[in-house]
């Protein structure tokens, strides 16, 4: 289970994430981006994974395009340190 809370201020939006990025819930955070990237008019995005216990290997594609994206991720805890530094080191573009 995934819950994803949009927290919508003056400067930027936050989907602040809490339980497993696992199965259809990377769908469901992909579809919360997406409508929330919609509507930035300049603001900056960030996804709070400091609630997540678990990210599958889907989730860690999602999160790593995302960042490629300019989706700033913010994490926490010795699990989530650990999958940011994964993600850190994906590279989706091809480099010259």
């Amino acid at each position: 289970m995934l819950r994803i809370t949009v927290q919508d201020a003056s400067n930027e939006v936050t989907l602040k994430l809490e339980g497993s990025l696992v199965g259809a819930w990377v769908a469901e955070l992909e579809e919360a981006w997406r409508a929330s990237n919609s509507k930035l008019a300049g603001r900056v995005i960030r996804v709070d994974m400091t609630g997540v216990d678990r990210v599958d290997p889907a989730g860690k594609y999602l999160l790593a395009l995302l960042r490629d994206r300019g989706t700033v991720l913010v994490a926490a805890g010795k699990v989530m340190q650990i999958e940011a530094e994964i993600i850190e080191g994906w590279t989706l573009r091809e480099e010259s």
